[in-house]
């Protein structure tokens, strides 16, 4: 057993876990990185690049199919799946350096490739390694969570962990659970030339966002030919690879489809089974460890971060963990996380974008929201590309104040950022509304939002009266 002693030990090099590392040690921390899976983690390897870059393969087909509306001629795309999980691939060969091991030691990082556990609050064991630390940061991320479905544990499925090393092209792709990473796949694998049955058992796909800009989403996944199943509860499964049976309680009755892959896209669930939390005297639950706002466990010296926290799990989230964490930790700062301008993104086409309160939160939470509306589909720039739908919406409190803000468009997810500065009190709607932006693009969206909501006090009767004052006085 080899023993290290370090200022700053980081337990996973995911997102958060490799900013962490990276800060502590450019600061000058003697710091140790453990890792037992892959460098990058879940959204290098298996979550935010894969995904994406199927996507992107996805939407290429799409606007092949819809070039005849523009007077391109060209016959129907044929799709090699094993090519579009290739450039999956190539996508992320190409980030991994940076994520890479090589880098990090580079950085003067200790880099040590095993699974940790506590020992004790000062300790952890890491392969061969003992390792004792000043501070610990937990930063292991999450795993699929797999709903207990009757059937599902002798069946062979995939989660976001293994669908980007199918090579096979679905020919009918059920995906149980209709979360972002559901939807995002089912429109991915329908544009690929798959059918497609997408399961959800809430009311409602997407069930965090607004419904006003998920209806949007919605029309557009059954325009493409998804066969989408709110309401639905998957009551058992069954079969072997390539005919699988999934038995349904639909708000009809019981059906049963059949399908050649099953996705299960149900939520994650934080990676602390490894941990022997316990050993370190580290509350948590089976959901979550618990944190304070500055990201410290219930042992002071110890913080976690990302995933594993519970809350947005997002990568950005964890970076602003992490960013929390090294002032707190290295600078001693007095610092917390930001809960309040947190944005989010659903990558289907059309994009869905949301930061802060969406109407329904501000509703549970008696604030009596006032909504508006912006059609975003007559942005110039949108109608020369032909998008002929969107919609954004602008939740306020009773007293005026800007809470949450929501996109439903494509590039939704680059628009909504700005919106984030006016809910977070750094410029006001009315900064946005007289910002220059070039013309014609996309980025008017947010500047018409606030304009919108500008207009009814700027051309109000009032207004008019002291023009009609001014106009008598001498040019």
């Amino acid at each position: 057993m080899k023993d290290i002693q370090a200022d700053v030990c980081v337990i996973g090099a995911g997102s958060g876990g490799l900013s962490v590392a990276s800060g502590a040690a450019q600061l000058g921390a003697r710091t140790v990185l453990v890792e037992g899976g892959d460098m990058g983690g879940d959204c290098l390897n298996t979550g935010c690049v894969p995904s994406k870059a199927l996507l992107h393969v996805a939407k290429t087909a799409q606007t092949v199919r819809r070039a005849e509306r523009y007077g391109i001629t060209t016959s129907a795309p044929e799709i090699d799946y094993a090519r579009a999980m290739g450039h999956v691939r190539d996508a992320i060969t190409a980030i991994e350096p940076h994520d890479s091991q090589e880098r990090f030691e580079g950085l003067g990082v200790t880099v040590i490739r095993a699974f940790g556990q506590f020992l004790d609050a000062h300790t952890i064991e890491a392969g061969e390694h003992r390792i004792r630390a000043k501070f610990f940061v937990i930063a292991t991320g999450s795993h699929a969570l797999i709903p207990p479905v009757p059937g599902l544990d002798q069946t062979p499925f995939l989660t976001n962990e293994s669908l980007f090393t199918n090579t096979q092209a679905p020919d009918h792709l059920a995906i149980m659970g209709g979360g972002p990473i559901g939807a995002e796949m089912a429109q991915a694998h329908r544009r690929l030339g798959c059918n497609v049955t997408l399961i959800e058992m809430a009311p409602s796909i997407m069930g965090k966002d607004d419904p006003d800009l998920v209806d949007v989403v919605r029309r557009q996944l059954l325009a493409e030919g998804v066969d989408v199943r709110e309401n639905t509860r998957a009551t058992a499964v069954s079969g072997t690879a390539g005919a699988i049976k999934i038995d349904l309680s639909t708000p009809t009755g019981a059906e049963t489809i059949s399908a050649s892959h099953l996705l299960v896209a149900t939520g994650r669930k934080p990676a602390i089974e490894r941990l022997n939390l316990d050993a370190a005297g580290i509350a948590h639950t089976p959901q979550a460890i618990t944190v304070r706002p500055n990201m410290r466990t219930s042992v002071r010296h110890i913080f976690a971060i990302g995933d594993v926290v519970g809350g947005p799990q997002f990568t950005h989230m964890a970076g602003h963990h992490a960013s929390v964490v090294v002032r707190e930790m290295l600078f001693r700062l007095p610092t917390k996380a930001n809960t309040t301008t947190v944005p989010w993104v659903t990558y289907t086409d059309p994009e869905l974008a949301q930061i802060g309160m969406t109407e329904t939160a501000a509703r549970d939470a008696g604030l009596e929201p006032r909504v508006e509306l912006t059609n975003v589909g007559s942005n110039d720039r949108y109608i020369t590309e032909g998008v002929e739908e969107g919609l954004a919406k602008l939740v306020f409190d009773a007293r005026g104040k800007l809470l949450g803000a929501g996109i439903a468009a494509p590039g939704a997810g680059d628009l909504i950022a700005s919106l984030g500065l006016v809910i977070g009190g750094q410029i006001k709607l009315s900064t946005l509304a007289s910002q220059i932006v070039p013309y014609p693009t996309r980025a008017d969206v947010p500047k018409r939002m606030a304009g919108a909501h500008l207009a009814p006090a700027l051309f109000a009767k009032r207004t008019q009266r002291l023009i009609r004052l001014l106009l008598k006085l001498p040019a």
